[in-house]
């Protein structure tokens, strides 16, 4: 018998968990709350199927998509150096290669397995604006046959404190987690934040250095040694291993073997050891967070009938008075903003100046020097190629250390400027909580203080490959002749003014992309503040819809939905208390 049928069989033969699950989401059907129904159906499914959820998580940039490539041994999910996944995507077993997709309302539909980046990448669904709602590959994969369930995650660095919305909104169907972290930086407070979250609901954590291959021993070990000593501190409990692997390597079927082989055995040893259990804890916790969502709801339902018309219009008017406050004070700062933003693009183009000063002479110096050192041939149109080919990567090492430096100095500037909004926006939620307005606890308590460039970089080196070679017959005849008679200085000259206008091209180019990505972020971070304004008016108008016809219905159907309210209270609270002991019984 498999690992998943001993799986199945097991939880099969304690129905309880499932059977709860169930009726927990048929009682949120009767209250309207379909997501939450939804949500449990999803949980009882898998946890019939003996199913666990496995997820890579991390910041954005740390190869957690090449991760998950190079251990189900399919490269099925899109990679890339910039944050390409939108959405949690589940790679589960199957005996064929397959996937799946669902929309938000509507039921899953066969897709290839080709189109899964049309679904789940930030480029082709960014902030998945698709409406997407799950998204599954199936894999032929020894390691996922026994049950275990990997889930790709977006990178994290959203606007609110913690996570992006997408990962935060997966985090209680995390039955175990492989937490990828780097060495540069080895561990964000965003990361951080969300391993503690995680650890608070489950045990098994997986610390995974990726990209060892572009780390010195050194690097490798101060970053190991940084991050074991602030998880420690944080979670109160040992790190034992962090596992140095590269899994672009291993993808290729090159260099050394490193950690890989020591970490497919603890997820083996996950699955062997821990998978029934993991299995159990799933179907446990969703009941837990099930019962207290139906819970709430049926408070907001209770205050709504109790409450009289007019203390419900008064409490939306003050609300919708905040809100109108707050976007004023923002529409009031982003005018003021846009005034700095230009005075930074001013900063930008005279530091693209100085850079220009800086780099020319030695630039030119350098390639004077290769210049020396190169023996001589006689074929013109060669000799032009290797010239300019030279003129290239000089340039590039001098604009790469730059590039960085800009993005180092924006991001500086970045988080000064932005903080502005984010105090705007803090000193709204936080009038918001004072507010009594159900609902409200779904949104964040607080704003993320330390910001980054939320927009990704589009500068790429400018080769100019149709300057580096001869444009015409021309041009090709005359090389042919200069090659022959060792004349060698009118290659030499091009190749200098080549490297002059590479500088001037691909500075004006970095110039122009830090500068977006600047106005970019703020207009992202202002976005996701003003959606913030949306939905907390978005609640309190369907807390005033309730009131309202609470209070039309009359006394005798307000009092009969107070007692059906208590009765089925009764009932969550008796299901919450069962699953509370058979989890003591485990």
């Amino acid at each position: 018998m498999t690992g998943t049928s001993q799986n199945r069989q097991a939880v099969l033969q304690d129905l309880s968990g499932e059977a709860a699950l169930c009726r927990l989401s048929e009682l949120a059907t009767e209250f309207g709350a379909e997501r939450i129904a939804s949500t449990a159906r999803s949980v009882a499914e898998r946890v019939s199927e003996g199913r666990f959820y496995v997820a890579c998580i991390g910041q954005f940039k740390r190869g957690k998509s090449t991760l998950l490539n190079a251990l189900i041994g399919h490269s099925i999910l899109p990679t890339g150096v910039i944050p390409v996944t939108a959405l949690p995507t589940i790679i589960r077993y199957g005996r064929h290669l397959g996937a799946r997709v669902r929309f938000q309302g509507a039921t899953w539909t066969d897709i290839p397995v080709g189109a899964v980046e049309d679904y789940v990448s930030e480029k082709k669904n960014p902030e998945n604006a698709k409406g997407v709602a799950g998204v599954e590959i199936y894999v032929p994969s020894p390691l996922l046959e026994t049950g275990m369930c990997l889930v790709d995650t977006p990178g994290l660095g959203s606007v609110f404190a913690g996570n992006t919305a997408a990962t935060n909104a997966f985090v209680p169907h995390i039955d175990a987690a492989i937490v990828v972290v780097g060495a540069d930086p080895p561990l964000s407070w965003d990361e951080l934040q969300l391993v503690d979250a995680i650890a608070k609901e489950v045990h098994d954590l997986i610390f995974v250095l990726n990209k060892a291959d572009r780390t010195s021993d050194g690097e490798r070990t101060a970053a190991i040694e940084f991050t074991c000593n602030v998880l420690e501190r944080r979670l109160q409990q040992k790190v034992t291993s962090v596992f140095e692997v590269s899994a672009l390597e291993r993808s290729e079927s090159r260099g050394p073997n490193r950690d890989w082989d020591s970490l497919v055995q603890k997820l083996e040893d996950l699955v062997r050891q821990s998978g029934l259990s993991l299995v159990r804890d799933a179907g446990n916790r969703a009941i837990r967070h099930t019962a207290e969502q139906l819970l709430a709801v049926i408070r907001e339902e209770r205050d709504a009938l109790r409450r009289p018309a007019e203390e419900s219009e008064q409490r939306i008017a003050r609300l919708r008075e905040t809100v109108a406050e707050g976007e004023l004070a923002l529409g009031d700062l982003g005018a003021l903003l846009a005034a700095e933003q230009d005075r930074l693009s001013r900063v930008f183009l005279e530091r693209r100046e100085a850079f220009l000063k800086q780099s020319r002479f030695p630039a030119q110096g350098e390639f004077m020097e290769h210049v020396a050192s190169m023996v001589p041939r006689r074929n013109g149109p060669a000799i032009r190629r290797d010239l300019n080919h030279l003129a290239q990567k000089i340039v590039r090492a001098h604009l790469g250390p730059w590039l960085d430096s800009e993005t180092r100095y924006a991001e500086e500037l970045f988080c000064k400027t932005s903080q502005r909004f984010i105090d705007c926006g803090n000193d709204f939620l936080h009038r918001l909580a004072g507010s009594g307005i159900p609902g409200l606890e779904s949104l964040p308590e607080e704003l993320n203080r330390d910001q980054s460039l939320q927009a990704r970089s589009h500068f790429y080196f400018n080769v100019l490959e149709n300057v580096a070679a001869p444009a015409s017959p021309f041009l090709l005849v005359s090389d042919l002749v200069l090659g022959i008679l060792g004349l060698r200085g009118r290659f030499v000259h091009d190749a200098q003014a080549f490297v002059d206008h590479l500088l001037e091209v691909n500075s004006s180019r970095v110039q122009y992309d830090v500068d977006e990505r600047v106005r970019e972020s703020r207009r992202k971070l202002e976005t996701g503040i003003r959606e913030l304004l949306r939905e907390a008016s978005a609640i309190a108008e369907r807390a005033l819809a309730r009131a309202r016809t609470a209070q039309a219905a009359g006394a005798s159907a307000v009092e009969g939905a107070v007692v059906r309210l208590a009765v089925v209270e009764r009932e969550i609270r008796g299901i919450l208390s069962s699953g509370d002991r058979v989890q003591s019984l485990q």
